[in-house]
């Protein structure tokens, strides 16, 4: 899909067609995740990097303002979920590439800042790093929970954490091995069925091109649904995330140099969604891999395969009861498409709504002190 303006016409178009099981266009894509920080260092910000999308296509971001989220917990009240406050959405260009960056950050004053992520370990039930989690989430909590909603795929999604230099004030990426999907959404060319709907992760690129990379486990979950989903309610808790079921009971990814296709995980491929799907959402769990690694390719010392992980009767299937190599936990990903299918009478209010979060993310960064 293009630019917002050519989503407006796509919507509008389906409004004037005869209702039929395969009218539907795609005009939002949700991500809200749990991150936390292992790289040994505080952080002072995370950014999500959007490579081949304009300002123009992002349509939400979490914790943005005017977002109505719940206050605080533990918070002082009226403020922001997460830490940093409200990011900055800033589009670039290089000549050869261009994107949108969505910043959060601390504010330095010229000897410390605000605010802080501590690096640690921490578990949580996947999506909770925020004021409103009820994980006791505070200045100590070594996570955060981000997100954005766009109106298209990026053609790639880049996270960071934003660690301080050896320059008082400065900023630097620091690498998150979390990864972030991309949807696939394929109409019925005669218009009859619903669309397949997929989703596909890749596993973090290798820090040695000639080596695989790193190795870490992930679980999903899925669920389909008969309304819109917003970006404040995928989260833990929410109704509509706690119908996922489990899709994939766990997965080893990790890159490999020889074959271009190791190391992705593809759902719903196949197979079209409902015919009174209006929403799908899929979360992943990621851990690390904590056993051994070959000492000259860095591939993972498994002992069992993971080319039919999610089979139980396939021998090569992961029983996680077996798994003994799993590491401290990364984060999690929620992850949502929303399908405008040619709408009911008070579907038409939801649209409008869904289009009227773009002129949130125009507005200036205030930033709240937590």
């Amino acid at each position: 899909m293009k630019k917002l303006k050519s989503c407006v016409l796509a919507i509008a178009a389906s409004m004037a067609m005869v209702p039929s099981l395969g009218s539907a266009s795609v005009y939002g894509f949700l991500g809200n995740f749990d991150v936390v920080n292992d790289t040994g260092y505080t952080a002072h910000g995370f950014e999500i990097d959007l490579e081949g999308l304009h300002l123009s296509d992002i349509t939400d971001t979490f914790g943005g303002e005017g977002r109505g989220f719940p206050s605080g917990r533990g918070f002082e009240p009226s403020t922001s979920v997460v830490r940093y406050g409200s990011p900055t959405i800033t589009e670039y260009s290089n000549g050869t590439t261009f994107g949108t960056k969505v910043t959060y950050f601390g504010i330095y004053d010229g000897t410390s800042w605000d605010y802080g992520t501590p690096s640690g370990t921490f578990i949580t039930p996947g999506d909770n790093c925020w004021s409103g989690g009820g994980v006791g989430y505070s200045a100590a909590t070594p996570c955060d929970h981000f997100g954005v909603g766009t109106t298209a795929n990026a053609t790639k999604t880049t996270y960071s954490w934003l660690i301080e230099t050896a320059t008082p004030g400065v900023l630097s990426n620091g690498v998150v091995n979390l990864p972030a999907p991309a949807w696939n959404v394929t109409p019925d060319p005669a218009g009859v069925l619903p669309p397949v709907v997929a989703a596909q992760i890749q596993a973090p690129a290798p820090e040695n091109e000639a080596q695989f990379g790193e190795a870490i486990w992930v679980k999903v979950f899925t669920t389909e649904l008969e309304d819109p989903i917003g970006l404040e309610e995928l989260v833990g808790g929410n109704p509509k995330v706690e119908l996922a079921v489990t899709e994939v009971e766990w997965q080893l990814l990790q890159t490999d140099p020889g074959n271009p296709l190791a190391g992705q995980l593809e759902s719903g491929y196949g197979a079209p969604v409902g015919p009174n799907a209006a929403s799908i959402v899929r979360r992943y769990e990621f851990y690390k891999y904590s056993g051994e690694y070959d000492p000259e390719t860095h591939e993972a010392l498994v002992s069992i395969s993971d080319s039919h992980p999610n089979d139980p009767t396939d021998p090569l299937y992961y029983d996680p009861n077996l798994i003994v190599d799993l590491g401290n936990y990364l984060g999690a990903q929620n992850a949502a498409v929303n399908l405008a299918a040619v709408p009911e009478p008070e579907t038409y209010a939801m649209l409008l709504v869904g289009l009227g979060l773009v002129g949130f993310v125009v507005r200036r960064r205030k930033h709240y002190a937590n």
